[in-house]
């Protein structure tokens, strides 16, 4: 007995055939059913495969604009976080600041972490880079407005040099009913 050959005869042991030798009518002669188009569904592989990397392209901008706008969110909530912490200068105030200024710092130092899944040759990433980059840097300056708002900045020249004076007030509260 021959290697490979099967005992009741020709053809390998393995081997399946899957031709199909009876009478009755095959799928072939029933006719496509309204609106489906046969072409369509037997589309060659390279169109599939440059439609999925198209797609896959598409999804990354996406996602890398939706990064690139998430800082937006944390601006909007830690200006509501420094309004609420009032203008006097105590833990509560100066934690949020350093809050405010610590975040985009190290969110600007990440960058290319956070871009990096979606690099690709056909995705193009500066214009989401540029608008992390300047949401980042809003939220910087909003830091150090509130550091400004609580007098925590040297700002004038009086701040560095002890023998001036200190720089005059502009401001002033009032406000009720007066009663004379």
């Amino acid at each position: 007995m021959d290697k490979g050959k099967a005992i009741m005869g020709s053809g390998r042991r393995w081997a399946v055939d899957f031709t199909d030798n009876s009478s009755a009518p095959s799928t072939r002669d029933i006719p496509d059913p309204l609106g489906f188009n046969r072409s369509s569904h037997d589309q060659d592989d390279s169109t599939v495969s440059k439609q999925k990397k198209d797609s896959e392209a598409n999804w990354k901008t996406q996602k890398a604009w939706e990064v690139a706008q998430a800082p937006f969110k944390n601006l909007m909530m830690m200006g509501f976080m420094m309004w609420m912490a009032g203008s006097t200068v105590h833990l509560f105030s100066i934690g949020i600041t350093f809050s405010a200024l610590w975040q985009p710092i190290s969110a600007l130092q990440g960058i290319g972490k956070v871009f990096d899944p979606y690099k690709d040759n056909k995705v193009d990433l500066l214009a989401p880079k540029l608008v992390y980059i300047a949401l980042n840097l809003a939220g910087l300056g909003l830091g150090v407005w509130k550091l400004n708002t609580l007098g925590l900045l040297p700002t004038h020249a009086s701040d560095w040099v002890s023998s001036l004076p200190p720089a005059q007030e502009v401001e002033y509260s009032g406000g009720g009913i007066p009663l004379l």
